[in-house]
């Protein structure tokens, strides 16, 4: 309940902080290549098994998982290095999603999802459905924690960490996870973000 409540306070004072950049944001995806939605939800795993569309600013053309998926060698490549890939190879992200990324704007919506329930401030990264094969004999433990908008793999090196290391940092966290480390989390986070370290 605590930490329920944490939650929907630090996301209700986060939306009002960012507004105005919810708003600069929305305009400039008013034209030219970056023209289309504001937002992007992609379906994610949550607690529980329970799948829920995990909101970002869009940072892709609007077709952008079918453009990957029909270029099978880079569709091979982005799986074999752990569901990403460098930004300069990646043909999906604008020239703005580049910038949302890089300051991490891009990440601003899921703060929607913690105020719906769906997420928490601080837990493990959601993950899409072909990762779960990635957690393997605890996969169950892995469901019982809410997913996260920051977590222990972010601030341990975020997209510079791939698997197996991501699914160790994110056991580390299930198993130590208390208000003590939530706050070294969201203070590293925020440093993290200042520098831009482990941004793609």
């Amino acid at each position: 309940m605590m930490k329920r409540t944490i939650d929907i306070v630090g996301a209700s004072a986060g939306l009002i902080l960012t507004l105005p950049i919810f708003i600069l944001i929305s305009i400039l995806y008013l034209f030219g290549e970056n023209k289309g939605p504001v937002f992007f939800g992609q379906n994610r795993i949550g607690k529980n098994g329970k799948g829920f569309k995990m909101y970002k600013f869009r940072s892709m053309i609007v077709n952008a998982e079918q453009v990957l998926k029909n270029d099978k060698k880079l569709y091979a490549k982005y799986l074999e290095n752990s569901y990403k890939l460098e930004p300069e190879e990646d043909p999906r992200i604008t020239k703005i999603g580049r910038f949302l990324r890089k300051t991490s704007l891009d990440e601003l919506p899921q703060l929607i999802n913690v105020l719906k329930g769906d997420m928490s401030l601080v837990g493990p990264r959601p993950v899409i459905e072909e990762e779960l094969k990635e957690y393997n004999e605890r996969l169950s433990e892995f469901l019982t924690v809410k997913p996260g908008v920051t977590g222990y793999w972010q601030i341990c090196g975020r997209s510079d960490v791939g698997y197996p290391e991501r699914a160790d940092l994110e056991f580390y966290y299930i198993d130590h996870q208390g208000v003590k480390l939530d706050t070294k989390i969201i203070l590293n986070t925020v440093l993290l973000v200042i520098t831009r370290k482990g941004a793609y």
